[in-house]
């Protein structure tokens, strides 16, 4: 038995404390509300996240920071992208000994384009952590708490930290592989949801399965092509953090990404998505910092790009397709390695 404790009690952050807890670990759950927290306590369910799951007896939640950090020897952060600094400003003013972090979160921080790695090791001082895991794939809450078969990807550059993280966490429906790329695990994470957006433009347009799969692979296509750019093995995005989550990201009515893009597509301002979904929307940041990382590292990503205008720069989205469809024309295996 392990003592661990998540920080994020949204419908991710429950369904790993699910998981950790069903797996015997001593689990801590922080939630930012004492509400969240009593109810988890005392009637053991997240009703506004996991509508009808019944969680573990030995789950136990707290929505004191302090006390949640000091119970675990691995953090797990499971908050969204734009809480990540504040989150890890806090806990690096604590007097605590070294962690292991281990985030499923994903994303990229707009301006700076930090990795959500990145942005961890910044902000804690060496003296409080151990070494730094990525969590990642294709994991709809919904479905691991109902115990259908999962599969995800421990990222680090430490493998033995990985290798902890893998341990942690596997059992007869949630297996765990190990991967020591946590560039090409992170990038892959949160620039699907960029294009999980446009998959929900899609259908809500009423394009059909032919435009989806041509999305699918062509995102994935522009995916690897920044990734190798930044320093990713080009493998990584044939795997459960590239291929693997684009596709259930793209295609599930889990997917709040597919979700909101559908929203747009049947004519709903951005606005109107945002208060309408009620939980955080990654993807329409991301692909901010999408569109920037590809001006710095000199990628063609025409499907970010007008995904971009449309967010960011009112276009027309009948108008956005119709560009896309009459670009220059190119020789297919070109497109996907070069520029």
């Amino acid at each position: 038995m392990e003592k661990v404790t998540v920080i994020g009690a949204g419908s991710w952050g429950t369904a790993i404390a699910f998981i950790l807890a069903e797996n015997g670990h001593d689990c801590l759950l922080w939630a930012r509300r004492s509400d969240q927290a009593e109810e988890i306590n005392e009637k053991h369910t997240n009703q506004a996240y996991l509508p009808g799951v019944s969680l573990p007896g030995n789950l136990r939640a707290t929505s004191n920071l302090k006390a949640a950090v000091e119970h675990g020897d691995t953090l797990v952060i499971a908050v969204p992208t734009k809480a990540i600094r504040e989150i890890c400003a806090e806990v690096n003013a604590m007097e605590i000994d070294a962690k292991l972090l281990v985030h499923v979160s994903k994303g990229i921080e707009p301006d700076s384009l930090k990795r959500i790695s990145e942005m961890i090791d910044e902000e804690l001082a060496p003296s409080k952590k151990k070494s730094i895991v990525v969590l990642s794939g294709p994991s709809h809450a919904e479905e691991v708490v109902l115990h259908h078969p999962t599969t995800v990807t421990a990222a680090s550059t430490d493998l033995a930290a990985a290798e902890k993280v893998q341990d942690l966490f596997m059992n007869q429906y949630f297996r765990v592989y190990t991967n020591n790329d946590i560039v090409g695990v992170e990038i892959g994470a949160a620039l699907k949801n960029v294009i999980a957006l446009a998959a929900g433009i899609s259908d809500g347009l009423g394009y059909g399965d032919n435009a989806k799969a041509a999305l699918i692979t062509r995102g994935l296509a522009e995916i690897s092509r920044l990734g190798v750019k930044m320093g990713a093995n080009p493998l990584t995005f044939s795997g459960l953090t590239g291929l693997g989550d684009l596709i259930v990201t793209c295609t599930s009515v889990h997917s709040r990404n597919w979700k909101a893009g559908n929203m747009l597509g049947q004519g709903k301002s951005l606005e109107e998505v945002i208060s309408g979904m009620g939980m955080v929307i990654e993807g329409v940041r991301t692909t901010k910092a999408a569109h920037q990382l590809a001006g710095r590292y000199e990628v063609s990503m025409p499907l970010t790009e007008a995904l971009y205008a449309i967010l960011f720069n009112h276009v027309d989205l009948k108008e956005a397709v119709d560009q896309l469809m009459t670009r220059m024309k190119k020789q297919e295996m070109e497109d996907l390695f070069g520029k």
